[in-house]
């Protein structure tokens, strides 16, 4: 079965910038897979899916969607496109009902079918008791759902979600995963991004890690954690308001620890034995007078892929 997108070499480069947003992407979506695009924010993951929405122009390279080509067939790919992006597009003035409405009209559906459609979208996102309530009134979270709703209205082929959780409350987030997964299940194409990890493990048929425009990694959950063996992570959490960089290079230099950053109050080391290196680690923790608030060891997840690809903690 043909691919339902196919990225090769995909470049683009913003006028005046140093290097390309996006560098030599490459990467498939099979039809009925979700595919997720993880990475800190800035690592080009918007503007791959800009390229591959038709709004941006690849510098170099293509896609494909739907056998299509980005470059030469833009608008038989727009055809096969949903699509919710980081911002909120609606009407805040208006009712979510008037939205869809709206949304609705603009991609040529009318009448029964129409209502329908908005009745079908609403359902799907758990609004449809708050329909009738203007957007202006809605919590962030509220706001996303019905983001979501617009972009399904006209029940695409393949559905691009870029960030749709970022600074929501738990309850929004769990119902927009809920949605993904819902989706996916009766078959639609999936291509999500995300710079929370557990995200990604969540919802993933597969999994592409980027950084700084280039994807560095490829492959299932289970096949980007070989990536770092049966290396554990630990994490400590300090009393103080950051970490020393003395601490970090110090923590580098323990036997046994193989990568150790620092974010903010909470510092991130990889080992393959947690439980050998943790006294050094808590003794070299106190060799520079710095506190522990909390000590945590997960088994091997994507922030250790991403720790053990780039040298640092995926949300540096």
């Amino acid at each position: 079965m043909a691919a339902m997108i196919e990225v090769t070499d995909l470049v683009k480069q913003y006028p005046g910038a140093g290097a390309p947003a996006v560098d030599g992407v490459s990467f498939t979506v099979e039809p009925g897979e979700v595919f997720s695009l993880l990475g800190p924010n800035g690592a080009g993951k918007t503007t791959t899916l800009s390229v591959l929405s038709c709004l941006l122009v690849p510098t170099a390279g293509d896609a494909r969607l739907g056998g299509h080509s980005v470059r030469d067939d833009p608008m038989a790919v727009k055809r096969l496109l949903g699509v919710v992006p980081q911002e909120v597009a609606l009407y805040l003035p208006l009712t979510a009902h008037e939205n869809l409405t709206f949304w609705g009209e603009m991609y040529g559906l009318g009448g029964a079918e129409l209502k329908r459609r908005v009745d079908q979208s609403l359902e799907l996102v758990g609004l449809r008791e708050r329909a009738r309530e203007r957007i202006e009134t809605y919590s962030g979270g509220m706001k996303r759902r019905i983001n979501i709703a617009v972009g399904l209205l006209h029940q695409p082929t393949i559905v691009f979600l870029d960030e749709p959780t970022v600074g929501i409350d738990p309850q929004s987030r769990r119902s927009i995963l809920d949605t993904v997964k819902s989706l996916n299940q009766q078959g639609m194409t999936v291509l999500y991004t995300t710079h929370y990890m557990e995200e990604a493990q969540e919802l993933s048929h597969r999994i592409g890690v980027i950084d700084h425009g280039r994807l560095i990694a490829l492959g299932t959950l289970e096949e980007l954690t070989r990536l770092v063996g049966h290396e554990d992570a630990i994490e400590l959490r300090i009393a103080g308001d950051h970490v020393p960089a003395e601490l970090v290079e110090a923590l580098r230099h323990v036997p046994g620890v193989t990568q150790a950053s620092a974010e903010d109050r909470t510092i991130r080391i990889l080992a393959p034995d947690a439980n050998r290196v943790l006294p050094e680690v808590i003794g070299a923790t106190g060799a520079q007078h710095v506190k522990i608030a909390s000590v945590a060891v997960q088994e091997p997840n994507l922030e250790g892929v991403f720790l053990h690809l780039t040298g640092r903690a995926l949300r540096d």
